[in-house]
Order: C-alpha cells, then structure tokens, then sequence
C-alpha cells in the first residue's frame, strides 16, 4: 500500500498577529534629561518681625526709665519734706529762743516798773507788781531748763545771762522799792545813774550770738555736720 503524503502548507499569519501593538512604554527621546534630586528641601525659618525684635529691646528700656523716674521722684519729695521740717523747727526754734529772751527783757524793767508804781495805790501796786515779778521769774526758771536741753552752748550763755540779770537788776529793784514813788511827769524820765545795767550787755551779745550759731548749724545739710 502506497503512503499517502500529506502537505501541509503554511498558513497565512492571521490579521491579529500582524497587528503592530504599541507600546504602552513611550519611546526613549534621545534629548537628555535633567536629574531631579531627591533630597528634602527643609524651608528655613522667617526672620523676626523688626517692630518685635524693637519691643524686646525698648520694653526694658522703658521699665528701667519709669523706675529711675519713680525713684528720682521720691527722692525729692523726700528731700523737699526735710527741708520742709527743717524749716519749720528752726523757726520754732527760733521763736522759742526769741520768748527766752524777752524774759529776760521783762525782768529787766521790773526796776522801772516799781519807780514808776501809781503813788495813791501803794497795796494794789505792790500786788500788781509781785505777781507780774512772780511770773516773770516762773518764766525765766522754764527757759533756763529749756534752752539748756536744746543746745549745751546757748544754755550756758542764757545762765550766765540770768545770773547777772537777778544780781545787777535784782540790786535794782530793791533800790527801786526803797525808793518814793513818781508822783510829776518829769520824775518818769529816770536817769541811768539811778538804774545802771549796762553790764549786761555784754552778756545779751554773747547769748544772740550763741543762738545765731545753733541756728545757722541746724540749716546746714545733715550730712556736712
């Protein structure tokens, strides 16, 4: 029995195989391509607002300008109060010092006062004049303790002032007593040869002058004393 040969031809390639599929790849251009970098870029921080960076630095300015202010301001109100003070004690002082002295002014005329006693009321006179003596002598004990409290110096030179006003005018009015009182106009006009206390001038300008000294000491500023 004779084969029987069998000739396959090719079959023609289908349509779906000659079918050009593109490529979901684009084509590679051949221009160059710039490398992005990878690298996190971090954003720096924004620079201060000048007007804050000027508050930081003008607030304490302004703290330490108000406190310097403030302390300047008590300091002169404390210095305007002291001398405030300062003036008013010495003008107490001085006035205090001003009645020590009339004091002794007062007693000082006592001589003339007696000389010139009313003639037709001898009692009522020698009343009149005891009592206005007594209290000029109550007088003349309280600033004696007084100013020799308040300054050691003007103390002294008021006793010595005292001591000879009760011996020189104290002889006074004791002459003044023995004495006829005034009874004509022209017997008023009493001689110095009769009532003498020029010695005690000295002593009154030694007792101004101490008081000047006091005075003059207590306006200087505290801190020069």
């Amino acid at each position: 029995m004779t084969p029987v040969q069998t000739t396959v031809s090719p079959s023609a390639p289908s349509a779906s195989a000659t079918t050009v599929v593109p490529s979901a790849t684009p084509a590679v251009s051949s221009m160059p391509v710039p490398r992005v970098s990878t690298a996190t870029v971090v954003p720096s921080a924004p620079p201060v607002a000048p007007a804050a960076a000027d508050a930081t630095l003008v607030w304490p300015a302004v703290v330490s300008g108000a406190f310097l202010a403030a302390m300047l301001t008590a300091a002169i109100n404390i210095w305007l109060a002291r001398r405030k003070s300062r003036e008013e004690e010495i003008s107490r002082l001085r006035t205090a010092f001003a009645e020590a002295f009339a004091a002794h002014s007062a007693y000082k005329e006592m001589p003339y006062a007696i000389r010139r006693r009313r003639f037709d009321a001898a009692a009522e006179e020698r009343v009149r004049l005891s009592e206005t003596l007594r209290e000029i002598q109550g007088n003349l004990s309280y600033h004696l303790a007084w100013t020799k409290i308040e300054s050691e110096a003007v103390g002294r030179a008021y006793a010595d002032l005292v001591h000879e006003l009760r011996k020189t005018a104290g002889a006074a009015m004791r002459a003044a007593w023995e004495a006829s009182p005034i009874e004509s106009d022209t017997g008023m006009n009493i001689p110095a040869a009769q009532i003498d206390l020029t010695a005690l001038q000295t002593l009154e300008t030694a007792y101004i002058a101490a008081v000047r000294e006091h005075l003059h000491a207590l306006k200087r500023p505290w801190w020069s004393r």
